[in-house]
C-alpha cells in the first residue's frame, strides 16, 4: 500500500445479529452484507459494551467503558446524563493527517462531530427539503406508532438512500486528494419505528414470519423489571400476529439498509480505492423485536440486544470468508483498532485491543476468554446491570433484583434462569469472581463499595 489505509465505517442502529442472510436467517435478505461477509472476516462473538445508543457510540470514539467516559445513558428520560467528556481517537486521527467525514446519526452529547475531528458532518437536516422537492407523501403509520408504518417513497427517495448518496459525495471528494480518509456513515435504521419503502415491504409476508423461541416468556424467576418493560410500553396484550406486523417492517428496513450499503460499496469499487480501504459494518446494539415479548432495549442483557454483527474487509489482510469466534468487545476493540490501523498512538487509557491479531486465524494467548456488558438504565427509572459470558454460560448481576444465569448451549433463548439452582453453584461462583475481577481491573465504581463487592463475590442476595 502506498499510504495508510482509508477507513469506511458503516453503522446501523439496532440491527440484531441473527437477522442477516449470512447468519442463516431463513427470511431476511441482505445480499450486500452477505457479499461483504464473504469477502472479509465475520466476527461471530462480538458484544456491545452497552445495549444503548449513546453510551456505545461514545465508547467507540474513545475506547472506554461508559462508566469511565461519563456518558452512561441516552439524553432524555427521567434523569439527565453526565455529558460525554473524553479524548477521542478520531481527533488524534485528524491531527495525524486523516481527512474525516461523518454522515447520519451522531448520538453523542454535548460533543459534535467537529469536536471529534470530523471536518465534514452531514446530519439529516437537508433530507426534508429533498423529500419535499420529490413531492413524496407522508408515511402511513400503524395504530401503535412504535410498530412503524409504510413509506410511499421509492427506494432512492428514502432517508437511507439519501444518506448513502451524501456519503458517496464525500468519498468522491476524498479520493481526489492525497490524504488517507476515514468516512463514517451512520444509519438511524432499523431503529424503531421502522417505516420502510413499499418496495422492500413487498419482499416479506407477515404471516410467514415464525415465532421467536422466547416470545412466550413467563419471566418466572427473573427480575421484575422484565415484566414491567412490557407494561411500560403497553405490550402485555400483544399477540404474535401483532409482532409479525412489526417484524415485517423490521426485516424490510434491514433489506433497505442493505440496499443502501450496496450503493456505497459499489461507489467505493468505482473509485479505485477499494484495495486500500478497510470496510467495517456493524451496529450499536440489537433489538428485542418481540423476543420475550419485548420491544426496543433497556433493562436486559439478552443475546438479542448484546450480541451484534461485525464485518471487516481489509484487502490483503483479512482472509475472504473467514469467521472469528473469539470474544470481541465491539466499540472498545474497534476504537483501539482505529488507532492501530491508522498509525495513531493509543491514548494512555483504553479498554479495548486491536483486532489485527485475529485476522490471520491465530489468537494471542492472552486474548479475553469472556465478553462483558454494562447497563445503567434510566428510561422508566434507574436499574443497574453488569454481565459476563462465555460460549457456555451467561451471568447477569442485577444490583437491585434477582441475578440471572443462563446455559446458552441448552437454552439459547434464555428462558430459564438457573441462578437459584444449587447444581450450578460452582459455575455461578466462578462467573461472579471473574466479573468482580474485571470490574476492579477497569476501576468500576459499582465495586468501590465493600458491600457491593461482597454481594457480587459471595452472592448475598435472595435467589
Amino acid at each position: 500500500m502506498s499510504r495508510r489505509p482509508n477507513i469506511l465505517f458503516i453503522m446501523a442502529d439496532q440491527h440484531r445479529y441473527d437477522c442477516n442472510g449470512y447468519t442463516g436467517h431463513p427470511m431476511v435478505r441482505t445480499p450486500n452484507l452477505d457479499k461483504l461477509a464473504a469477502s472479509g472476516t465475520r466476527f461471530s462473538s462480538a458484544y456491545t459494551p452497552c445495549p444503548v445508543c449513546s453510551p456505545t457510540r461514545q465508547s467507540l470514539l474513545c475506547g472506554l467503558w461508559p462508566e469511565t467516559h461519563g456518558g452512561t445513558w441516552n439524553p432524555g428520560g427521567c434523569i439527565p446524563p453526565k455529558g460525554f467528556d473524553a479524548p477521542t481517537v478520531t481527533a488524534l486521527m485528524a491531527e495525524s493527517g486523516y481527512r474525516q467525514g461523518h454522515v447520519g446519526k451522531w448520538g453523542v452529547a454535548p460533543a459534535t462531530p467537529q469536536d471529534c475531528g470530523f471536518v465534514d458532518a452531514i446530519g439529516q437536516g437537508g433530507y426534508a427539503a429533498y423529500r419535499a422537492s420529490q413531492n413524496v407523501g407522508e408515511p402511513t403509520m400503524d395504530a401503535y406508532a412504535w410498530f412503524g408504518g409504510e413509506d410511499p417513497a421509492a427506494p432512492e427517495q428514502t432517508l437511507t438512500h439519501w444518506r448513502a448518496r451524501q456519503a458517496i459525495g464525500l468519498m468522491e471528494q476524498y479520493v481526489q486528494g492525497d490524504q488517507p480518509w476515514h468516512l463514517r456513515l451512520d444509519f438511524s435504521e432499523p431503529h424503531l419505528p421502522c417505516v420502510p419503502s413499499q418496495h422492500f415491504l413487498d419482499m416479506y409476508n407477515a404471516e410467514d414470519i415464525e415465532q421467536w423461541g422466547n416470545f412466550p416468556d413467563s419471566f418466572a424467576g427473573k427480575p421484575y423489571i422484565h415484566r414491567q418493560q412490557l407494561a411500560s410500553w403497553g405490550l402485555t396484550e400483544m399477540q404474535w400476529s401483532d409482532w409479525q406486523r412489526y417484524l415485517r417492517r423490521y426485516f424490510a428496513m434491514l433489506s433497505q439498509v442493505d440496499d443502501a450499503v450496496g450503493t456505497v460499496l459499489q461507489a467505493l469499487e468505482a473509485s479505485g480505492e477499494a484495495e486500500n480501504t478497510i470496510v467495517i459494518y456493524s451496529t450499536d446494539h440489537g433489538d428485542a423485536a418481540g423476543s420475550h415479548g419485548m420491544i426496543d432495549k433497556h433493562y436486559t442483557q439478552y443475546q438479542e440486544l448484546v450480541h451484534v454483527p461485525l464485518l471487516i474487509r481489509w484487502p490483503g489482510v483479512t482472509k475472504p470468508g473467514s469467521v472469528c469466534d473469539q470474544f470481541v468487545m465491539h466499540a472498545l476493540d474497534l476504537s483501539a483498532s482505529l488507532c492501530d490501523w491508522s498509525g495513531v498512538p493509543e491514548p494512555e487509557l483504553m479498554h479495548g485491543r486491536s483486532l489485527r491479531p485475529l485476522f490471520n486465524g491465530e489468537t494471542p494467548d492472552d486474548w479475553r476468554k469472556y465478553a462483558y456488558g454494562t447497563y445503567n438504565g434510566q428510561q422508566f427509572g434507574l436499574f443497574t446491570q453488569r454481565m459476563v459470558c462465555n460460549h457456555e454460560w451467561k451471568y447477569v448481576w442485577n444490583l437491585t433484583d434477582v441475578d440471572e444465569l443462563y446455559h446458552l448451549p441448552s437454552d439459547p433463548w434464555e428462558m430459564e434462569n438457573l441462578v437459584a439452582d444449587p447444581a450450578h453453584e460452582a459455575v455461578l461462583k466462578e462467573l461472579r469472581i471473574e466479573l468482580l475481577r474485571h470490574l476492579r481491573e477497569r476501576k468500576e465504581p459499582t465495586v468501590d463499595s465493600p458491600w457491593a463487592a461482597d454481594q457480587l463475590q459471595l452472592g448475598w442476595k435472595l435467589t
